[in-house]
């Protein structure tokens, strides 16, 4: 099987398409598959088991589009099936064109995501879903709802957020479930040397993942602030000068850092730390839980699909401030709760390992190439 993986970032950037992406072309070539990536970039990425082709991000807008579609349309051609993670415009035009049957990995309503970067739009995904908009927002939504209904599949990483696709019209039928999976871990130094390579020094929180207002990681400052404890900040964004301004003195900021020391940072923390307004299935929760490191997070989204209160992790209602300097009080104070936590975090996330995930992925694959 000849497959074209798609994705609008790629290591070095930091995000869940640019970690699940890669793990894909991975598995399938792996596999016996012959594959080809697409992705947009600052710079030539590193060289892989398999040709990574990119479109340089100095192209200006709309260009940048019109060439990344007629790109997806050249490598699908050669291809027996196109499986994108994003740029769903740039993917569902080119595979069309190239007449190659895709599927998308839905992470988030991709109407909403570009209104809210334009500054179109305020509040959460549920409200977006509800509000009465204008010609321009509409569009935005014809234009999503038109992507999806014409992959053969669509995946979505929890429940709440297939709901949400079968109400914009995708057919039940051809949307389904597909955890995030766990990652593939390396061997891990002792968890007292990873917190001295941060730094770490008393109860201390970690967060990663891109710096976004999507995140409302203001929350989560304020939370720390109250509790009394400290907090690492791993990644990047346009949110970051703001953050830092507001940031408390037990915050610290590393930027953007390699998975591998993500990995080792949810490691080293002694829980994660999650305070979005809006958010699907965030690769962070999983594999912070698959280290042995309990979540700490709101309740938004498919969040509340792999994170159970008392379980493996605690919950509060989205922008809460108050209710997650609680709960981070309460997992401080009580051992036995924090002992709990930690002993339950990597078993509750043993169904999503790589190979049982991936193998689903490539099941559908396969139909859709044939």
């Amino acid at each position: 099987m000849n497959v074209l993986v798609v994705s609008g970032i790629w290591p070095p950037d930091v995000g869940g398409p640019a970690s699940h992406a890669p793990d894909v072309a991975a598995f399938l070539a792996a596999h016996g598959h012959r594959v080809a990536v697409l992705t947009t970039a600052d710079a030539r990425p590193a060289a892989e088991a398999f040709p990574v082709h990119w479109v340089s991000r100095a192209i200006p807008k709309g260009a940048i589009h019109v060439r990344t579609g007629l790109e997806v349309a050249r490598l699908a051609r050669q291809s027996d099936v196109v499986y994108t993670t994003g740029m769903f415009g740039r993917s569902a035009g080119g595979a069309t064109l190239a007449r190659t049957p895709y599927v998308i990995k839905l992470t988030a309503d991709p109407a909403f995501e570009r209104a809210r970067r334009r500054g179109m739009v305020g509040g959460d995904v549920e409200q977006f879903q509800h509000a009465r908009v204008g010609p321009a927002i509409r569009a935005l939504r014809l234009a999503r709802d038109a992507e999806l209904r014409g992959a053969a599949h669509v995946f979505t990483p929890s429940a709440w957020l297939r709901d949400l696709a079968i109400r914009w019209g995708v057919a039940p039928e051809r949307v389904s479930v597909l955890p995030n999976p766990a990652p593939a871990l390396p061997e891990l130094a002792p968890r007292d040397e990873l917190r001295a390579s941060f730094g770490m020094n008393g109860p201390t929180l970690a967060f990663a993942g891109r710096l976004t207002a999507q995140k409302s990681l203001e929350v989560a400052l304020a939370a720390v602030d109250d509790a009394g404890v400290s907090l690492v900040v791993a990644g990047d964004g346009d949110e970051r000068p703001r953050l830092e301004r507001i940031a408390g003195p037990r915050v610290r900021f590393i930027g953007a850092q390699p998975r591998e020391r993500v990995v080792e940072l949810f490691r080293a923390a002694d829980a994660t730390i999650l305070s979005s307004s809006w958010e699907n299935f965030p690769h962070t929760v999983v594999e912070a839980l698959a280290v042995g490191t309990p979540v700490l997070a709101t309740t938004t989204g498919g969040v509340a699909e792999v994170v159970t209160d008392g379980l493996n992790g605690l919950l509060v209602p989205v922008g809460d401030t108050a209710g997650l300097a609680a709960a981070i009080g309460r997992y401080f104070d009580d051992a036995q709760l924090r002992e709990r936590l930690r002993a339950n975090a990597a078993s509750s996330v043993v169904d999503y390992a790589p190979e049982r995930v991936f193998a689903r992925l490539e099941e559908t694959l396969r139909a859709v190439a044939r």
